[in-house]
């Protein structure tokens, strides 16, 4: 198996918050009945499925390797007969049954670039019994502009113990960046959604806002991240990062610029070809003083 997807799954199943979150919502969701996960990989949402009470799970997995990896927890768990690993792609699969719950875990650090609403609405047409629920049900992309606490992009502002290190910024290329916050970066405008995904339905990004800064300070980047609805009052987000997150959170750097309350940042958001590589996705952008 390709050690990557090893390190991949390693780092998801440490991220307790994630699983605590998953955990709440399957509590709030499962009522007996079948459960279907999609893009089921180490199979822990099935697992926590049912630990919640379902009845039978299958776990829908589309990679030939993590596939044959999920069977061998389930034997080795004794899970014959009520836990049954189907591979395919979730778009074409269709199942012996309907689920009452289909559960998934297929956020990018961005939100919509592993495509997962769009994929659960194909595997819900098919799949997905009448008055069934879904884990997420909703999937919010927002971008806001911070001022870091002296991290990351933060670090080049000319006040290194006395020193200056903003030739550093002359460096580093105006590309898009994945990061974890050690500190929570102060937030110079109210978030922006560009993205409100739910199953099934439209997958429209909103690329071309406005921000407007709602406090003075320095301008350092445009953070991307997702907020994920996972049931009601139980929601998952990579911003504000929190200990042990297996996302990072996407970054445009720009030049370090001091903004008042009242200037306005136009920003668009451009998707590369492949939506998947999120290091690839671009920002233009533009600032508008306020007086």
């Amino acid at each position: 198996m390709d050690q990557r997807l090893v390190l991949m799954h390693q780092a998801m199943l440490a991220d307790r918050p994630r699983l605590d979150a998953y955990d709440k919502a399957l509590a709030a969701s499962v009522r007996g009945g079948v459960v279907a996960d999609v893009g089921a990989g180490t199979l822990a949402l099935s697992l926590l499925a049912l630990r919640n009470g379902a009845s039978r799970v299958y776990a829908v997995e589309a990679d030939p390797a993590t596939a044959e990896l999920a069977g061998e927890i389930a034997e080795r768990n004794g899970l014959r007969g009520r836990l049954t690993v189907v591979r395919g792609d979730a778009r074409t699969v269709e199942l012996p049954e309907r689920a009452d719950v289909v559960v998934s875990e297929m956020m990018g650090n961005l939100g919509p670039e592993e495509q997962m609403m769009d994929v659960l609405g194909a595997f819900n047409a098919a799949n997905l019994a009448p008055g069934g629920r879904t884990v997420p049900h909703r999937l919010a992309t927002r971008l806001a502009a911070v001022q870091f606490d002296g991290e990351g992009w933060g670090l080049w502002n000319g006040d290194f113990y006395g020193y200056t290190l903003d030739a550093v910024q002359d460096a580093a290329e105006p590309a898009a960046q994945l990061h974890f916050f050690q500190r929570p970066p102060t937030l110079l405008s109210r978030p922006a959604t560009v993205a409100d995904q739910r199953p099934g339905g439209a997958s429209r990004l909103d690329a071309g806002r406005s921000l407007t800064i709602t406090r003075p300070g320095r301008l350092h980047a445009v953070v991307g991240y997702f907020t994920a609805t996972l049931a009601k009052g139980i929601t998952l987000s990579n911003l504000p990062s929190y200990p042990g997150c297996n996302w990072a959170v996407w970054v445009w750097p720009l030049r370090h610029t001091p903004v008042e309350a009242g200037d306005m940042l136009r920003i668009r958001l451009v998707p590369p070809p492949d939506v998947r590589d999120v290091g690839r996705w671009r920002m233009e952008c533009g600032l508008r003083k306020g007086r």
